[in-house]
């Protein structure tokens, strides 16, 4: 059985009652840059909420969407750290179905 996936507009996302009955509790600074930027740049911004395990989600996300690119971030999570969770950019990069640019945290954790 297909999984039907639907897009969020902007306005949803802002809106905590409805993100509340998703289970999604967006960042706040997030939320503040896509506002400006889709004012600014008149673009519509839309969202669509996968659960499961991000490496294969993502890459999902990239088949079903289709997406043309993709720009992810990376926690900067040491070595040890990364072998036993593994990294989802690094999958995503490996794995995923269209080009894929990586930014890197400026923050490391210990």
């Amino acid at each position: 059985m297909k999984t039907k996936y639907t897009f969020i507009p902007l306005s949803d996302i802002s809106d905590p009652a409805i993100m509340k009955k998703y289970g999604v509790k967006p960042d706040a600074e997030t939320l503040d840059v896509l506002n400006t930027v889709s004012r600014q740049k008149e673009v519509v911004v839309l969202i669509k909420i996968y659960w499961g395990d991000p490496r294969e989600k993502i890459c999902e996300a990239i088949d079903h969407i289709p997406l043309n690119c993709l720009i992810i971030g990376n926690r900067g999570l040491g070595k040890l750290k990364r072998v036993f969770m593994g990294s989802v950019s690094n999958h995503v990069v490996n794995n995923g179905a269209c080009p894929i640019t990586v930014v890197k945290s400026t923050e490391h954790e210990a």
